[in-house]
C-alpha cells in the first residue's frame, strides 16, 4: 500500500508516517499544504491519500477541497480524511461524490492504532470508514425523512454501523447479536426504504447513500 500524507502539523505528520512505516506500509510522500499533497499524488500515484481537513493558508476547508480534487483527478484513489472534530458540512461535501474507497475519521482515532489501521485498510480495499460520531450526527439530521422514520431504533443502529463500513459479522459483534439477527434487520431496512432486489443495485450501498444524501441536502 503506497500512501501520501497531508498534515500541516509537522509533529503529527511525521508521527503518523513513522506509525505507518512501522506497520510495514509505504509512505511515499508527506506534505504540509493542499497544493503540496496534490503535487505528491500526481507524482507518486499512491493507493491512499490521508489528508487533514484544515490546512494552510486559511486553515478552513483546504483538505476537503484537495480531497475532492484528488478524487476528480484519480477516481480510483482511496482517500482518508482526518478532522479534529465533526464538521458535518465538510463530511457531506466529501461524501456526495460517493463512498467507495472513502474514509472520514476524527483525529482521536489515530491514537487507537488497531482501529485506525483497520479503517485505513478498509478504505484502501475500496470500502468505507466513517467515524461513528459523524454517522450519529448525520443520522440526527435525517430523521425527519419519512422513509427513515419507518426504521426501528435497532434498524437505525444497524444502518449506522453499515455506514461506518462494518460487515455483518462486525455489526453483530458490536451490537452483541447473532449474524442471523443482523441479516433480518438488513432485510427489513431494505423493505422499509423501498429497495427491491429487482433494482439491480447494491442495496447495502443504496441504503447508506439514501440517508447520507438526505444529510447532504439538509447541510
Amino acid at each position: 500500500m503506497r500512501i501520501v500524507i497531508a498534515e500541516d502539523d509537522a509533529l503529527l505528520r511525521e508521527g503518523l508516517a513513522l506509525l505507518l512505516r512501522a506497520e510495514g506500509l509505504d509512505v511515499v510522500a508527506t506534505a504540509g499544504t493542499a497544493d503540496g499533497v496534490l503535487d505528491a499524488i500526481d507524482t507518486h500515484k499512491p493507493d491512499v491519500a490521508i489528508l487533514d481537513v484544515r490546512m494552510p493558508p486559511t486553515h478552513t476547508d483546504e483538505g476537503i477541497v484537495a480531497a475532492v480534487e484528488a478524487r476528480r483527478r484519480r477516481p480510483d484513489l482511496a482517500v482518508l480524511v482526518l478532522s479534529a472534530y465533526v464538521e458535518q458540512s465538510f463530511a457531506t461535501e466529501l461524501l456526495v461524490g460517493g463512498v467507495t474507497g472513502l474514509g472520514y475519521l476524527l483525529k482521536e482515532r489515530v491514537g487507537r492504532v488497531e482501529e485506525f489501521l483497520d479503517a485505513l485498510n478498509r478504505v484502501a480495499s475500496g470500502g468505507t470508514a466513517i467515524d461513528p460520531e459523524v454517522v450519529a450526527q448525520l443520522f440526527t439530521r435525517t430523521r425527519q425523512d419519512t422513509r427513515l422514520e419507518r426504521l426501528s431504533p435497532r434498524e437505525r443502529d444497524v444502518l449506522a454501523l453499515m455506514a461506518e463500513g462494518l460487515g455483518n459479522g462486525a455489526i453483530a459483534e458490536r451490537l452483541v447479536v447473532t449474524e442471523g439477527a443482523v441479516h433480518k434487520h438488513i432485510r427489513s431496512i431494505f423493505a422499509k426504504l423501498d429497495l427491491s432486489p429487482a433494482d439491480q443495485v447494491d442495496r447495502r450501498v443504496a441504503a447508506v447513500l439514501r440517508y447520507l444524501d438526505d444529510a447532504r441536502r439538509r447541510a
